[in-house]
């Protein structure tokens, strides 16, 4: 199972690495994961997703979290209702034969070529990661020269109150 947890953290430097260590030393894999500024000066928000067996991982992994001394909290956003989106930038191996037919595979996954050169095509896509993993599998068989995926970026859906564990701020 997929678990996703959005934490927030002082941002100071090696609070990721601290953070990403955790993970390793407990041997968690990190399947994705966004860090950025939210919308407090000093403050980033962290986005992992994580292959745990059940759902008890996921509490274990939050308790190891909420010990950490610049998490100010940590959301469980497993089982919530999200908007979660990914981005993926995908350079497309083409030839003057394949070029209107990779056009063609773009254009229903509202996908954007952001670079064109005679050999190649950029191609610029966001969605959830079924979206993405879809996409990359129709064009593979065209060549895929370059592949950078982030990871997933996700917060609760409306008014939907994400399950806070905080840890204690001295």
């Amino acid at each position: 199972m997929k678990g996703i947890l959005s934490l927030t953290v002082n941002n100071r430097p090696g609070v990721l690495n601290r953070i990403t260590n955790l993970f390793t030393k407990r041997n968690y894999n990190i399947e994705g994961m966004t860090v950025g500024p939210s919308e407090q000066d000093g403050i980033s928000r962290m986005t992992f997703v994580v292959d745990v067996d059940d759902e008890t991982v996921i509490e274990q992994i939050t308790k190891q979290l909420n010990k950490q001394i610049d998490v100010l909290k940590v959301y469980d956003i497993t089982n919530q209702s999200i908007v979660a989106r990914e981005l993926a930038l995908i350079k497309i191996l083409v030839t003057t034969q394949t070029r209107a037919e990779i056009y063609s595979v773009i254009e229903p996954f509202r996908a954007s070529v952001i670079d064109v050169s005679k050999d190649s095509v950029t191609v610029q896509i966001t969605g959830e990661s079924d979206k993405i993993e879809a996409f990359i599998e129709l064009i593979k068989p065209y060549g895929i020269k370059e592949l950078a995926r982030t990871g997933t970026a996700a917060i609760p859906r409306g008014m939907q109150i994400a399950h806070a564990k905080s840890a204690t701020i001295v």
